[in-house]
């Protein structure tokens, strides 16, 4: 085979891969999700760059200064999720903010805005925050976190130790749903709370508190709220359902209070033995969990019913009640003026009543 042949053999072959790569790119899901990128003359294929997410959600995301006076308490992440025709709305975490004074956003280009907080709650562990529109640079698409599945792809978008670091991207898989997280609130140094968070493997560190957890699309799917934080524990950080948090961003934005429902009740755990002794309470029935029934408030929706003090109540329409964080997590998926059954044991022997919930 002569040059000329071998030559025109090549050409051929080098069209053919050229049309194979073509068919194959146009036709099925190999490239889907990849960059192709030149280095020194050569092609190189990034499998799965979400570069184009990053740029498309970005800009909606900001650095959270918070000053108690004229010094620096906190920093975190937030992300503007609408805007209206006079400002620009920023959701965030409420620990991110809680007793500032003063709130400052850095925005994309690293220009700075001070924000007015509109409302908080911090069970929610959500707070909004209010700018002018003329300082957005962009606005998050929010999503939902239904259809996401364990395994699919998502980054974050933050501020990990301050300014220095912000806009940084961490990625990952979704790691689980619907796990089930003790927190507590304010100062409190015990759990008063369970909340139900989506866990992920993206790198989370302080300063990543209030930004949105986003899919390979770019869309908004959870604010990233915590991180465990024990020495032997790595890559497991949690965010809020982005659905959860929208449903009461309506009441966050007029600053009113969040309405969150009680039995009328003062109580403490049943492993609580110390505090309960105090009381005059002793648990002779061997229960390991539980909610004592303390003191049952007068007037209260727990007056009108059977529960008595040092009522053990075990379970709230049938779903198990192991502590008051478990017991609030319950209580806190109705509505004031909803009727609900508690079951109580009082001397070893299992009973209900009904109780209506009232304004906490």
């Amino acid at each position: 085979m002569n040059k000329i042949n071998k030559l025109l053999y090549t050409a051929l072959g080098v069209v053919i891969a050229v049309l194979f790569l073509g068919i194959i790119y146009k036709y099925t899901d190999l490239f889907k999700g990849s960059t192709i990128n030149n280095y020194s003359g050569k092609t190189i294929i990034e499998k799965g760059s979400i570069s184009e997410a990053v740029k498309k959600s970005k800009d909606a995301v900001v650095m959270i200064r918070g000053y108690k006076g004229s010094t620096e308490s906190s920093t975190g992440t937030g992300f503007v999720y609408k805007t209206d025709d006079l400002y620009g709305y920023i959701m965030t975490n409420e620990h991110v903010i809680n007793g500032c004074s003063k709130i400052v956003l850095v925005m994309s280009d690293d220009s700075e805005v001070t924000g007015k907080l509109l409302g908080s709650d911090e069970y929610l562990d959500l707070a909004v925050i209010r700018i002018p529109k003329a300082n957005v640079k962009s606005v998050a698409i929010i999503s939902t976190s239904e259809n996401m599945e364990v395994g699919d792809g998502i980054f974050t978008i933050g501020s990990p130790l301050g300014y220095e670091y912000r806009g940084s991207v961490t990625s990952g898989i979704l790691s689980g749903k619907d796990r089930l997280v003790s927190v507590s609130v304010g100062n409190s140094t015990t759990n008063d709370y369970i909340m139900k968070v989506l866990q992920i493997d993206a790198a989370i560190n302080p300063g990543n508190s209030g930004g949105p957890l986003l899919n390979m699309n770019g869309e908004v799917i959870g604010v990233n709220s915590m991180k465990l934080v024990e020495e032997e524990v790595e890559g497991m950080g949690f965010a809020i359902p982005i659905e959860y948090a929208m449903k009461h961003i309506d009441s966050l934005e007029q600053g009113k209070e969040i309405e969150w429902p009680v039995m009328g009740i003062s109580m403490l755990n049943v492993t609580d033995t110390t505090y309960l002794y105090r009381n005059a309470i002793e648990i002779t029935d061997g229960t390991k969990n539980g909610v004592v029934v303390v003191k049952v408030l007068n007037g209260s929706g727990a007056s009108k019913s059977d529960l008595k003090k040092g009522d053990i109540i075990t379970k709230i329409n049938n779903e198990k009640v192991n502590n008051i964080a478990y017991l609030r997590y319950e209580l806190y998926k109705y509505k004031v003026g909803d009727t609900i059954e508690v079951t109580y044991k009082r001397n070893g022997k299992e009973s209900k009543t009904k109780v209506t919930l009232e304004r906490s």
